[in-house]
């Protein structure tokens, strides 16, 4: 266990940095924007998310994490965002943080608002927001910014009562679900829910943990348009990303291989 303690002094001591997950479409292999991912560099070496962000969860560290991640983005990818409208970046919010102002407050302070339309804000899935926090979400698309629910399993639970009282915009199939596309289990049973899903104007699937042409060509097979995982990058530095994105774009370019 990592007290959160530590945590707010390695924030004061500049030990957390920012990585970048990409974000693949699956119809043409292009990169259509990134997840960032904070990162904890201590003496003894980097320290994974699963090992410090459940610990901050429900203290006050979550809060200055979160605002770190928000006003990191801004500093490391505002003028990349500028420069390319359609792209996006997503940053993982808690759901006690919902419609408390303090993301609102550190977007406006670092100029990130100005951007709005191409961020998102994935809420995680550990606890629900209560009702300020829904108010919250179903205000957001008014100013242009998404909403994503993170490790959705499809299997009822805490995504089905969100996606059930608020306006989402986009869903994240959990890694391990994900992970249950084996060559022994080709068709889990989640992935029937996928055509009505796919059909809904309004969402857009993301699948998280891909890490096989397997799992690539059934959730292709499934209609998801967009993904996420090892198959196509592993979490890089921002100038690393910005490579990746570029390396992507232009026509017989090194697209990711579909």
């Amino acid at each position: 266990m990592i007290n959160p303690n530590k945590m707010r002094e390695g924030l004061a001591r500049g030990e957390f940095f920012l990585e970048y997950l990409p974000t693949v479409s699956l119809v043409d292999g292009r990169c259509t924007g990134a997840e960032a991912l904070a990162r904890w560099r201590r003496p003894t070496g980097v320290v994974q998310p699963m090992d410090f962000i459940p610990e901050a969860e429900n203290t006050t560290i979550v809060g200055l994490i979160t605002y770190w991640v928000v006003d990191t983005v801004a500093h490391e990818m505002s003028a990349w965002l500028r420069a390319h409208p359609d792209a996006h970046i997503s940053i993982n919010v808690p759901p006690e943080l919902f419609g408390r102002g303090g993301i609102e407050y550190v977007a406006n302070q670092s100029g990130l608002i100005e951007l709005a339309s191409q961020i998102v804000l994935e809420l995680t899935e550990r606890g629900l927001p209560d009702m300020i926090g829904l108010n919250a979400i179903n205000q957001a698309q008014a100013h242009g910014i998404r909403v994503a629910v993170d490790d959705a399993t499809l299997q009822g639970g805490a995504n089905v009562a969100v996606l059930a009282r608020a306006n989402i915009d986009i869903i994240k199939l959990d890694k391990a679900t994900v992970g249950q596309i084996t060559p022994e289990r080709p068709h889990p049973p989640w992935l029937d829910d996928m055509a009505a899903l796919n059909r809904s104007p309004r969402l857009t699937v993301i699948a998280e943990g891909v890490e096989t042409p397997q799992q690539l060509a059934v959730l292709q097979a499934a209609g998801i348009k967009a993904a996420q995982g090892f198959y196509f990058s592993q979490p890089i530095l921002a100038a690393a990303f910005i490579d990746f994105y570029d390396a992507t774009q232009a026509p017989g370019s090194n697209r990711v291989p579909l």
